[in-house]
Parts: C-alpha cells; sequence; structure tokens
C-alpha cells in the first residue's frame, strides 16, 4: 500500500475525533471515530486482502471503549483507550523480549533490516516510549478538560511518536546490516 494512503488511514480516523468532538462534543466524536475506524479498515483490507495487524488491535479497542463511552454516557472509557493500548503495546514488547522473540522485528523485518543486537535495542526503546505514552495519556486526561485532552490525543501524540521515531534514526543507522 502507498505509504501516503496507509498514513491516511491511520491519521484520519483522528482527524475525524477531532473535528466530530469540536462540532458535536465527545460523544458524537467518539461514535464519528469508530465509523471511520471501521472504515479505514475496510479501505485496508480492500487494497492489501489482510487487515494490518496494529490497525486491527487498535480498532478493536476503538470500538470497545468507544461502545463503553456512548452506551454507558462516560467519556472515561473514550479517555482510558490510549492508555489500554500504549500498555498492551509496551506488555507485548517486554515479553517478547523476555521470551526471546522480538515482536517488533517480526512486524517491522520487511522495512527494516537489523542486526539482532539493533532489533533488541529499539524494541527495548519503543517498550518504554508506549509506557511513556500510556503515563502521559493518564496525566492530561485526569488534568485538563475533556477538548484539551482531544487535542492532545490527535496533535501532540502524533507528534511525540514522529519525533521520536526520528530519535531511532542513529541507532538503525548503526546496526544496519546488509540484505542477502
Amino acid at each position: 500500500m502507498n505509504q501516503w494512503l496507509r498514513t491516511a488511514l491511520e491519521l484520519g480516523p483522528l482527524l475525524v475525533f477531532f473535528t466530530a468532538n469540536a462540532k458535536f462534543g465527545i460523544f458524537a466524536g467518539t461514535g464519528a471515530f469508530m465509523v471511520a475506524v471501521v472504515i479505514a479498515l475496510g479501505v485496508s483490507y480492500s487494497i492489501e486482502k489482510r487487515l494490518p495487524v496494529l490497525p486491527l488491535v487498535t480498532g478493536v479497542i476503538v470500538l470497545f471503549f468507544g461502545g463503553l463511552t456512548i452506551l454507558l454516557e462516560d467519556e472515561i472509557f473514550i479517555k482510558l483507550k490510549p492508555t489500554i493500548v500504549n500498555t498492551l503495546f509496551a506488555i507485548a514488547l517486554f515479553t517478547g523480549l523476555y521470551l526471546r522473540k522480538n515482536f517488533l522485528k517480526i512486524a517491522f523485518q520487511a522495512a527494516l533490516a537489523l542486526d539482532e543486537e539493533g532489533w533488541r535495542r529499539l524494541t527495548w526503546r519503543w517498550a518504554w516510549f508506549f509506557v511513556f505514552l500510556a503515563v502521559l495519556n493518564e496525566v492530561v486526561w485526569r488534568t485538563q478538560t475533556t477538548d484539551d485532552w482531544v487535542s492532545f490525543k490527535v496533535f501532540g501524540i502524533m507528534p511525540l511518536t514522529l519525533v521520536f521515531s526520528l530519535t531511532q534514526i542513529p541507532l538503525i543507522l548503526r546496526h544496519q546490516v546488509e540484505e542477502a
């Protein structure tokens, strides 16, 4: 799939969430987010004939917690979603390291060719970054207004992730290997 389309499919539902929340409130925003996630997964499937694992996991959690948010009319559930997703990703990466099965390598070996030490270090860094994002989400949703939290979710987490990714380039370059 084209990288621009993949990015649009990942960011599109967040922008729908932000826009709908700004115009109609958190519950309408959550409903719109849920619909946008289903559409994005459908488009991904129609193009690739498979569902990408990370967006699928995130989508299932969005639908579950979004559904609870709307059904119970309690915004806490959608606010917990980033904490839970990031915590699950961190646990998966830490567990993989413990079991000597590098899940980051499995997910991204088609895009990156690194030696084992590089994969191990990159996995540790991403696992701790996911912990950081989970804790940061907890701090923001518990101390800020709902609209501030939505803005942070849409315009804070993505730039933080991009900056973190860019800081990993030296490690990637140091541990890059030639593909056979």
